[in-house]
């Protein structure tokens, strides 16, 4: 469930990561609780403390919030929160990345539109709804 490919990311940012990615696609709702730290641990085989770690960075950006004694909750504006923060930060960087790689190739700017959209067709007909 991790992605190895992210060995670099710390292990809790990827916990993290996949937590936001589980909001994203509605496996937890709003108000729903989400793995404890040692369910998390046990998933993952990881140390209790990681999960927690990863968790905690969920609560500081106000995706989780805590009930003493029950545990980690969805809050309210969550998946909006993570959408927000990916498009400031990973979109925009992806997207730079990919007109300066373009711009070093000397790729025109028809180009590289027509490639996305034909990738975005590739995309959405290999969803299933």
């Amino acid at each position: 469930m991790l992605n190895h490919s992210d060995d670099a990311k710390p292990i809790y940012v990827q916990i993290a990561e996949w937590l936001e990615t589980e909001i994203i696609h509605e496996h937890f709702q709003m108000d729903e609780k989400v793995f404890s730290q040692y369910q998390l641990a046990e998933m993952f085989t990881i140390n209790p403390a990681t999960a927690a770690k990863g968790l905690n960075i969920l609560v500081d950006k106000g995706i989780l919030y805590k009930k003493r004694g029950l545990g980690m909750f969805v809050t309210k504006n969550a998946k909006q929160v993570i959408l927000v923060e990916r498009k400031e930060q990973n979109f925009k960087k992806l997207v730079y990345e990919l007109v300066l790689e373009a711009y070093r190739l000397s790729i025109e700017e028809e180009e590289i539109i027509k490639l996305v959209q034909e990738m975005n067709q590739e995309v959405k007909g290999g969803e299933k709804k």
